[in-house]
């Protein structure tokens, strides 16, 4: 059994485990997205969303802090200065996993592990997107089909009187 064994040690030994961390948490904040397999980003999660929640507290203890695990002055600025910025509001959870099948090699589950804030695709179809309320009532389906008929009649009156006067045009001349 494996109770309170919360570290996955990913079949390394500890100093190799850490630099590995290191190294993919300088990525990720870097490219605000990395491709790696599933049980190396919840390892990553665990090991960069801490350091995420200390950027946003912008003092010499918390850079220093940072910087001891990072060990890189280009990812320990972009955190605090941009990454901190952005999720300044947010609670936590600041990386999402998106699985995305199994690589073709060794057949290992693959994901794509990325700062939330940092997916714009994301957040224009969040925007776009409006909310809707589903009702029980009969008389709600009626209305939605009683709405949507009209404005298709429209364009196909419309479709037929826009294309003859362009046909007698050049037949004219």
């Amino acid at each position: 059994m494996r109770h309170n064994k919360k570290i996955n040690h990913l079949g390394r030994k500890s100093a190799h485990r850490k630099a590995m961390l290191s190294n993919m948490a300088n990525s990720l904040i870097l490219h605000k997205r990395i491709s790696t397999t599933t049980a190396k980003a919840k390892a990553l999660k665990m090991y960069v969303e801490p350091l995420i929640t200390k950027a946003k507290d912008d003092t010499t203890h918390s850079r220093r802090t940072v910087f001891s695990y990072l060990k890189s002055k280009t990812a320990v600025a972009e955190l605090f200065r941009d990454v901190a910025e952005k999720v300044a509001d947010r609670p936590g959870g600041y990386t999402r996993i998106l699985k995305t099948g199994n690589r073709l090699g060794d057949d290992a589950e693959m994901c794509i592990i990325e700062l939330v804030d940092f997916n714009e695709n994301m957040l224009v179809a969040k925007e776009t997107k409006t909310k809707s309320r589903r009702s029980r009532r009969a008389g709600a389906k009626k209305e939605t089909t009683a709405t949507t008929a009209p404005v298709a009649k429209e364009e196909v009156v419309e479709a037929p009187k826009a294309e003859t006067p362009e046909a007698d045009e050049p037949k004219a001349e």
